[in-house]
């Protein structure tokens, strides 16, 4: 089975977007001990459907993917992906506000820290320029947050992103016609493995958030665990329909 991790924060919060360190260590220890592949986006697309692998990913950029997660994978030689909200580095969250918010307030990567990281064998893909959901914005905002991050990044890090992450993991069919101007593949937060012919602009990825328990992982690829997969994605997707229903912009 294959599929494309993603990680936010490693903090103790215990918000959606946090994954605890002692768990994060235990899934690096999996991860390390071979028994599924771990390669980049674009190797793991050209693998066969049967082929047990992984492509790891982290949103937003904080501090604490410097700190604490990108050190550690890189001791083992284990390929990451950091998609970063190019206008913010340097910066916090400030995209999560509002009274109902339910994720801490943590600082970005600055530039040179997120060079450093490149250097080291990180690579940097872009999560907008400043974190707007692009379906409802006009084309040319939507080009700003593209292009604008695309621009931004290869400016200062000297190298032009091919990987993009949507914002929120909204997308929709005219906002991935403009994604595909810019960048070669895109990952939403659809929660599924990849299939035998997965959509380059819209790539579904596993959110470890769900996977902190000790030995979550251990069952890899089997009935079981795709069962899991399948129940947690139905999960995910009524409480999306139920978000939008009571949407008063609906």
């Amino acid at each position: 089975m294959r599929a494309i991790l993603t990680y936010h924060s490693i903090d103790t919060s215990g918000s959606p977007i946090s994954c605890h360190p002692e768990a994060f260590a235990h899934h690096v220890e999996w991860l390390a001990s071979g028994r599924v592949r771990v390669t980049t986006i674009e190797e793991l697309l050209e693998l066969p459907d049967h082929a047990d692998a992984v492509a790891l990913t982290f949103d937003d950029g904080f501090v604490n993917f410097g700190d604490v997660a990108a050190p550690r994978l890189l001791e083992y030689g284990l390929p990451v992906t950091v998609f970063v909200v190019a206008a913010l580095a340097g910066k916090t969250n400030s995209w999560d506000t509002g009274p109902r918010r339910a994720t801490p307030d943590l600082p970005l990567l600055d530039w040179p820290a997120l060079t450093r990281l490149q250097e080291a064998g990180v690579t940097i893909g872009a999560h907008g320029l400043t974190h707007r959901s692009l379906p409802g914005l006009e084309p040319e905002q939507i080009e700003d947050e593209l292009h604008g991050a695309a621009d931004w990044i290869e400016s200062r890090g000297g190298r032009r992103p091919s990987l993009f992450a949507y914002p929120y993991g909204h997308w929709d069919a005219g906002s991935a016609q403009a994604v595909a101007r810019a960048f070669t593949w895109a990952c939403t937060t659809e929660f599924q493995p990849l299939g035998i012919s997965p959509r380059s602009l819209a790539l579904p990825r596993l959110d470890m958030y769900y996977f902190q328990r000790p030995g979550s992982l251990d069952n890899w690829g089997t009935q079981g665990f795709r069962a899991r997969l399948t129940l947690r994605h139905g999960l995910r997707r009524a409480r999306s329909v139920a978000a939008f229903l009571g949407s008063p912009h609906r």
